[in-house]
């Protein structure tokens, strides 16, 4: 009964900005490592951006690093990423991913186009 539903995409021109959402039930969210993925057609899926629960770490990819943030509010069970100076190359479908009870979880994604 693991859902997640991510929101917040849209068309936006080079340099700027968008936040993500991702609203997540049905598994214990607060003891769960979330990460942000992304897909292009005719390129191969990249992790983006993680954050795990054990000392509150985080990851990203080379390509975002210092562009995109990960966050998360255990409270209302949502992990964001806030993405700043977006370049063309950015555009893809973003999920968010989850592991949970030893089986992988995505959700449907949301479209991020820069032009």
């Amino acid at each position: 009964d693991v859902q997640l539903v991510e929101s917040g995409g849209g068309l936006v021109q080079p340099g700027g900005s968008l936040t993500l959402s991702c609203a997540a039930s049905g598994f214990t969210f607060s003891q769960s490592d979330m990460s942000w993925v992304r897909q292009a057609p005719g390129r191969e899926r990249e992790g983006v951006a993680s954050i795990y629960t054990v000392g509150g770490s985080t990851y990203y990819a080379t390509s975002v690093k210092g562009r995109f943030t990960i966050s998360r509010d255990n409270a209302k069970n949502t992990v964001y990423l806030q993405m700043n100076s977006l370049k063309p190359e950015d555009t893809a479908m973003y999920y968010c991913r989850t592991i949970t009870c030893g089986r992988l979880y995505w959700g449907q994604g949301t479209q991020v186009t820069v032009s």
